[in-house]
């Protein structure tokens, strides 16, 4: 099995930035055969929401509403993955999940707050 485990969520003004970061261990068996990870938001009452993800092949691809403030990477050694938050809006305030995706099913975190607000 795999565990995926989210950090660095908290408490930040608007206009500021954080660093979320995602790593995934367990069964190296299933990690080889990732293919993206990537990050997800849900505020109470909505779906959760594609926010940014990274493929095997390092491509990635990002909500619109956070291009240009949003970076995701990954560490394909350490199996992390990373999203640097810029110039956040109280609209960015959310519980971010971390997914690593496989051919045969997802692995999710436990998510990790973010509150945006002065």
């Amino acid at each position: 099995q795999v565990q995926v485990v989210e950090s660095g969520g908290g408490l930040v003004q608007p206009g500021g930035s954080l660093r979320l970061s995602c790593v995934a261990s367990g069964s190296i068996y299933v990690l080889r055969y990732m293919e993206t990870m990537g990050w997800y938001r849900q505020t109470t009452g909505n779906e959760r929401e594609l926010v940014a993800i990274v493929t095997k092949d390092s491509t990635t691809n990002y909500a619109d509403s956070v291009k240009g403030r949003f970076t995701i990477s990954r560490d394909s050694a350490k199996n992390t993955v990373y999203l640097q938050m810029n110039s956040l809006k109280p609209e960015d305030t959310a519980v971010y999940y971390c997914d690593l995706r496989t051919m045969s099913r997802d692995y999710w975190g436990q998510g990790t707050q973010v509150t945006v607000s002065s």
